[in-house]
């Protein structure tokens, strides 16, 4: 199995996407909780991070 780096995925986990934009997991979790249906989803027992509208998500936000 090849393993994407996460720049290449299309979801994220939250501890991935904290890692990769440098956000605390709690707040990411947070950030997903709160906008369910935007840029995050939920998937069975997990928050999964559509990363590409976060990207989008942070570019639009002065404060997050």
């Amino acid at each position: 199995m090849i393993k994407l780096a996460l720049n290449e995925k299309y979801t994220l986990s939250i501890k991935e996407a904290a890692e990769y934009f440098g956000i605390g997991v709690k707040k990411m979790r947070r950030l997903a909780e709160e906008h369910t249906g935007s840029f995050s989803v939920y998937s069975g027992n997990r928050y999964l991070i559509i990363r590409e509208k976060f990207e989008q998500f942070l570019n639009e936000s002065t404060m997050i």
